[in-house]
């Protein structure tokens, strides 16, 4: 095994070639996903701090605690258990933006 092949097999944890340039390239996807997922939760961020500041300016609460139980049960409902930790996750990003 040369000493590129060491290297590519270590980094990815794989024993073979094959499986570390499959893995490699899977975790090429995933980057990218995660970059889209980023973007896309900067952007509920961001139209979370508008519904906030329209609701306060309005005379309204910052929070609105049935609509973010109603997100909460979307994303267990989807995802399951961990949905619920992720959608808490979410909206603890999205809160006092404004």
């Amino acid at each position: 095994m040369s000493t590129t092949t060491t290297c590519t097999t270590t980094a990815t944890g794989a024993r073979t070639e094959e499986a570390a340039a499959l893995i490699g390239g899977a975790r090429e996807r995933i980057d990218a996903l995660d970059d889209r997922i980023i973007g896309l939760v900067q952007e509920r961020m961001a139209v979370s701090a508008v519904i906030q500041e329209a609701r306060i300016t309005s005379g309204g609460r910052r929070v609105n605690l049935s609509r973010e139980t109603a997100v909460l049960g979307h994303y267990r409902d989807a995802l399951g258990k961990p949905g619920t930790a992720l959608a808490m996750t979410l909206l603890e990003l999205c809160r006092g933006r404004v």
